[in-house]
């Protein structure tokens, strides 16, 4: 119940309160604070967010309370019956007053080239609160900075020891980084290893810091925040589609901040999104279109490319390609369907990291929504490393995790996460059907004869925790399982466990708009091949959108051998020399955040965005060009002249799901390889947004293995070893660690070096 001005007859679980006259009903258990902000009534404050555990550190929310002998804290003080609050008596403004002469003793007088001038919570509190002349004449104190990584700045003489911060990662992201050092005057707040900032939220307390301590290290000096314009945007690294602000200066992006949303990202923000625009302004990004003649490219005119862009796809005709990345919006995927109909052929696809297409399985809406998580009960993660997947969803299972949840886990690598895991099981990549399998089983569930159970201990206590939670439980399909060689066992067994216990079934979405993209018939259509099939069965033309074809497909040596005897028609916003190898005509493109486009989150939620950047060049909106191409060639569907033109037209379906199953996989010799995505490499924009390449989490190509495959080959940590399937081969530093499942070996995708190797191969590794 909201503390509103009401008349007083409070229900039970309320109390009736009255602050600065007017009478109101608060609930039971809350702050002072709360009521006040509820009902509109101004308190200062540094310390309380109300995100935050309270702390009342601060001291600057101090409040007159009847009957209490001096000034309490709004932010600690629990509402009661009949209770009487003023903000603005001598006493209370007072206290305030003083509070913020302790504040300004040693805070440095820098506001003039302070990073945080003209956004700083301290700046404005003092206008209202501060002294006009300063009696403190003693030498200030000076905090010596840290270096907490590429992402965040320090400047610690300039903290107010409020506490936001390390409540932040202790709290929040579960990390407990930041801390408090030596007591009084001397505290200082810092990492204790001087390492830098692991969590994957770590641009949050630059958010939640009330003054220019802790800043935004990309954006340093760049702006003035009365320069920036902002732009309602969308992340689109993840399935979440967190909400944010883009911030421009004359069209330039220069910052990304958070957009409260409550059902999506609350008011945080992962350091993925956050960051990510400093890839936009990257050197071989497309400014113009590009023709290419023999092995020479030229720029060209939008008319001469449309036209050799018209001709090779009219001339392919049914054996025409047609590949989307899967952070492509609603209007560009609608587009680029009517476009192959209108070519008459069906082979159209955005599952490029698919490997088993066996049951025809989409993208599918979750059956627990994402804020559900902050109060699930039982978890079961399969194949799935959520923390860097979806690092906001993560934490909100953290949150359900200090709330007593049970979360379970069965996977090739032991992943780490914030919040404890009560069962796990640990295996090769192969066995991950068995072992999803063996829990359906100890449920009583009823499972396709192909996909046989391997026992294991945790099943019935897995099991049984699911069935107990009931319809408060659920079951996380993650990358590892999605684009599993035998992903449609995993789906199945998956369907059958939730089906016996009563929980819900939540797939990842293997891209920002994969829902969307499946809705708005990104899909193969008739005897059309899915994305695996066209690479396998080389046809004579493609469209490539978006897509970097070495990194984005599941087998980038497969796509490059395919993609190399084709007539290769590409839209997209940069020109690597690898996609400049394959392309003959290169359409330049706009990226999300410079355009105005709709993608569908994983709850099935449309999200628009506005055009935040300007485009670089003679680049444009992709569906401007897509416009213009299939009105050149006459087609029907393209008859609008405007956005809202466009999307008046959009009829979303959601395509249905199949039953069928892969068949069973062959037990070759040699070692499993692990493929997950990095959490920095996920795109082409990840890919050249360079603090996020330099931050810890972005490994670089290695090898990690148990200790045990490690010892009988003789690797050791730190050394170099030779990796190979009989297709590619590569060189790469070796990491051990048990967290590896036995008989695999763990290597991550997204890498010039691992890139021409088989994502579900057997490895032959020797030391170098």
């Amino acid at each position: 119940m909201s503390a509103q001005p009401t008349a007083p007859n409070a229900a039970p679980d309320v109390v009736n309160i009255e602050i600065n006259g007017v009478a109101m009903t608060a609930p039971k258990g809350s702050m002072i604070i709360q009521a006040a902000d509820k009902a509109g009534i101004p308190v200062p404050r540094f310390c309380y967010h109300e995100k935050l555990p309270i702390a009342a550190n601060c001291r600057m929310c101090l409040v007159d309370v009847e009957k209490m002998p001096k000034p309490a804290p709004a932010c600690a003080t629990p509402v009661m019956e009949g209770m009487k609050v003023t903000t603005q008596t001598k006493r209370a403004l007072d206290a305030q007053r003083n509070v913020m002469e302790f504040l300004l003793i040693n805070h440095p007088l820098d506001c003039p080239i302070c990073d945080q001038g003209g956004e700083c919570e301290l700046q404005d509190v003092s206008m209202g609160y501060g002294r006009s002349v300063s009696r403190y004449v003693d030498r200030k104190r000076v905090v010596a900075d840290e270096d907490l990584g590429p992402l965040v700045a320090t400047d610690m003489t300039r903290c107010i020891q409020c506490t936001r911060c390390i409540r932040f990662t202790a709290d929040v992201a579960g990390t407990f980084e930041l801390g408090g050092m030596n007591r009084g005057e001397h505290l200082q707040i810092g990492t204790y290893d001087g390492k830098p900032l692991m969590t994957e939220l770590s641009g949050n307390v630059i958010d939640v810091c009330p003054v220019g301590a802790l800043t935004n290290k990309v954006f340093r000096y760049r702006a003035r925040a009365w320069e920036l314009v902002a732009r309602e945007s969308l992340g689109y690294h993840d399935a979440l589609g967190s909400n944010l602000y883009l911030h421009a200066r004359r069209g330039d992006v220069l910052r990304t901040v958070p957009r409260d949303n409550e059902a999506v990202n609350e008011c945080w923000l992962s350091d993925r999104d956050r960051y990510s625009h400093q890839g936009l302004g990257a050197a071989d990004r497309v400014t113009r279109p590009l023709l290419r003649e023999g092995d020479a490219w030229r720029e060209a005119s939008w008319d001469e490319a449309l036209a050799q862009a018209a001709k090779l796809v009219k001339n392919a005709g049914e054996s025409l390609g047609v590949l989307a990345h899967p952070a492509t919006s609603n209007e560009e995927g609608a587009l680029l369907a009517s476009l192959a109909k209108g070519l008459g052929t069906g082979h159209v696809d955005h599952r490029l990291k698919a490997l088993d297409f066996a049951d025809a399985a989409f993208a599918e809406t979750f059956e627990l929504s994402a804020a559900a998580f902050d109060t699930v009960d039982a978890v079961l993660l399969v194949g799935c490393n959520l923390r860097h997947e979806l690092p906001l969803l993560h934490q909100r299972l953290h949150k359900a995790g200090k709330r007593g949840a049970k979360v379970f886990a069965i996977n090739p690598v032991d992943f780490e996460t914030t919040f404890a895991v009560a069962g796990k099981r640990i295996v090769a990549p192969s066995q991950l059907p068995g072992a999803l399998a063996a829990v359906a089983q100890a449920a009583g569930a009823s499972l396709p004869a192909a996909v046989a159970a391997q026992d294991h201990d945790g099943a019935k206590a897995m099991a049984e925790a699911l069935a107990k939670a009931g319809g408060n439980a659920v079951i996380v399909l993650g990358e590892l399982a999605e684009n599993h060689a035998q992903a449609s066992w995993l789906r199945a067994a998956a369907r059958a466990l939730a089906t016996a216990t009563g929980a819900k079934l939540n797939r990842i979405p293997q891209g920002a708009n994969a829902i969307g993209l499946a809705r708005h018939g990104v899909r193969p259509t008739g005897q059309g091949m899915h994305a695996g099939a066209m690479l396998a069965q080389p046809l004579t033309a493609y469209v490539l959108y978006g897509i970097e074809p070495q990194y984005d497909f599941a087998h980038g040596a497969q796509a490059l051998k395919a993609l190399a005897s084709a007539q290769v028609v590409v839209f997209a916003a940069y020109a690597s020399d690898e996609l400049k190898k394959l392309a003959h005509v290169i359409l330049p493109i706009g990226l999300l955040p410079e355009v105005e486009a709709t993608l569908t989150n994983l709850d099935g939620t449309d999200q628009a965005t506005q055009t935040g950047g300007k485009l670089p060049g003679e680049a444009r909106a992709g569906w401007r060009v897509l416009r213009a191409l299939g009105g050149q060639m006459g087609l029907p569907g393209f008859e609008f002249t405007d956005l809202h033109g466009l999307r008046a037209a959009l009829a979303p379906e959601a395509p249905g799901q199949g039953t069928g199953l892969a068949e069973a996989g062959k037990a070759d010799p040699g070692l499993e390889r692990i493929t997950s995505t990095p959490i920095y490499r996920g795109d082409a924009v990840l890919r050249r947004a360079a603090a996020l390449n330099a931050h810890p989490l972005t490994h670089g190509a290695r090898i990690v293995l148990h200790p045990e495959e490690a010892l009988s080959r003789g690797l050791s940590e730190g050394g170099m070893a030779k990796v190979g399937d009989g297709i590619g081969s590569a060189a790469l530093p070796v990491a051990i660690s048990a967290r590896v499942a036995k008989g695999a070996v763990w290597i991550e995708s997204g890498y010039e070096a691992t890139a021409p190797m088989s994502p579900t191969a057997r490895l032959a590794v020797v030391g170098a």
